[in-house]
């Protein structure tokens, strides 16, 4: 029976690490915010508010803020220069909602500064794309050729096109993250007890990033595990 090193194999634990890290990842954001979006700040304000507020402020005017569905969808799309707060965030005044929608305008200002790493990582998105899309069939094919190794590395440099993309990723959600402390701060939004609480919020998303690259990082240590380097394992 030839050996086919896409389901159970040794390795497959590298891939339940990942999802385990992954998961507990998850659940600690879920958490974390649902602890923090039972504290309502003191000031009032709204995460709507706090956007338009902080758009005003910080020379933002084309930014456009919209309404989208479900929870904790929160997303700010640079292409289409449009801010979008969840269901679940937009009309709350908890300390956590007010933490992710300045979060995403943290995002905005990176746009306005043209931050490097949101370049970058823009640029990668068709290509991280690609990549998802044709490692797998060209590792399939290269596999069933013998063993090509020329094919079996090029999947493999493909599939860790979405490793690159999380990597960049990382410093520009930290960075988002930075942003956003420091405007609900200089901007008095939220108090001083208030903030090491938003904090924690923003840390806590944090991770299901660092969760991703991790996870990632250890598929494409069980392909170069599998392969050895283009070299099929017999």
């Amino acid at each position: 029976m030839p050996y086919f090193p896409f389901f159970w194999d040794p390795t497959m634990i590298l891939i339940i690490i990942g999802l385990a890290i992954s998961g507990f990842a998850s659940m600690y954001v879920q958490s974390t915010y649902s602890k923090y979006s039972n504290i309502e700040s003191q000031k009032g304000l709204t995460a709507t508010d706090v956007v338009k507020k902080i758009l005003v402020s910080s020379n933002m005017p084309n930014v456009r803020l919209e309404g989208i569905r479900g929870n904790l969808t929160d997303h700010y799309n640079s292409e289409e220069n449009v801010l979008r707060l969840s269901d679940s965030t937009r009309n709350s005044t908890s300390v956590a909602a007010i933490g992710v929608a300045a979060h995403e305008a943290g995002h905005a200002m990176q746009d306005r500064d043209n931050y490097s790493f949101l370049r970058l990582r823009s640029a990668l998105v068709p290509v991280t794309n690609f990549g998802q899309t044709a490692a797998f069939p060209i590792l399939l094919l290269g596999f069933f050729l013998g063993g090509s190794e020329i094919l079996i590395n090029i999947g493999i440099l493909l599939f860790s096109l979405t490793l690159l993309f999380q990597l960049v990723t990382l410093p520009v959600e930290f960075d988002a993250s930075k942003r956003a402390i420091r405007v609900l701060e200089d901007q008095n939004i939220l108090t001083a007890e208030e903030l090491p609480q938003a904090r924690k919020v923003l840390n806590a998303a944090a991770l299901t990033y660092i969760a991703a690259a991790i996870a990632s990082f250890l598929s494409v240590m069980r392909l170069f595990l599998l392969f050895g380097g283009g070299r099929r394992r017999r």
